[in-house]
């Protein structure tokens, strides 16, 4: 056998070395906008640093009239308002003739009381909205403590999906006769199996602690 040269490389271990793509240039992305940010740190450590998600919404809420939870809470006693917020706990205590709900938005927190019969009326909303409006009359008691009481509920949890900016509902092109697009559930039932929503409104957000 004889031996090769020291620089003379077999074909075999010349390939191997060669790189197989060029040189490719770093791609120029664009900045990822606040609500993606946010969106992104809750799906992966149920907080974000960056923002709150009702501090991205807020321009959507306050064209509306709803008060912060901070004006909330300042609010006069007895005075007519709607905030809204993130729901973080939904309290039933003793004997349940009222129930208890915590909403948090960027600047603190309001504590919502809902008597029975209002929680039976907005039984849906109550317990199926990560994102609450509430409207009632600011309660304030001797120690200065202010609870919203509650006479109407709104689910406003269709609003996380305007944390995406570049979000844009799709319309696929479908037959009359598919299910889809003719439903044999109306969305108004909201009991449609199988049918889901956008996968950045899909536990966006934290489960909040409720009563069982």
């Amino acid at each position: 056998v004889r031996r090769l040269p020291d620089d003379d490389l077999l074909p075999l271990f010349a390939a191997a070395a060669a790189k197989e793509l060029g040189e490719e240039p770093d791609a120029d992305l664009p900045d990822m906008p606040l609500g993606e940010h946010v969106t992104a740190d809750y799906q992966t450590a149920r907080l974000s640093l960056k923002s709150h998600p009702m501090q991205v919404l807020r321009p959507v809420f306050a064209d509306e009239g709803v008060l912060t939870c901070a004006e909330t809470s300042a609010a006069r006693n007895g005075m007519w308002v709607k905030t809204a917020g993130i729901v973080l706990v939904r309290q039933r205590p003793g004997e349940g003739k009222a129930i208890f709900v915590t909403l948090e938005d960027e600047t603190g927190v309001t504590n919502v009381l809902l008597w029975a019969r209002d929680f039976e009326k907005f039984r849906a909303q109550t317990m199926g909205a990560r994102l609450m409006q509430v409207e009632g009359r600011v309660q304030r008691s001797k120690e200065g403590v202010a609870h919203l009481m509650g006479s109407r509920v709104i689910d406003r949890s269709a609003e996380l999906e305007k944390l995406s900016e570049d979000y844009q509902p799709i319309e696929p092109e479908l037959t009359s006769a598919d299910e889809i697009k003719n439903p044999k559930y109306p969305r108004s039932m909201g009991n449609q199996p199988g049918m889901h929503r956008h996968p950045r409104n899909v536990r966006v957000l934290p489960k909040s602690r409720d009563f069982h």
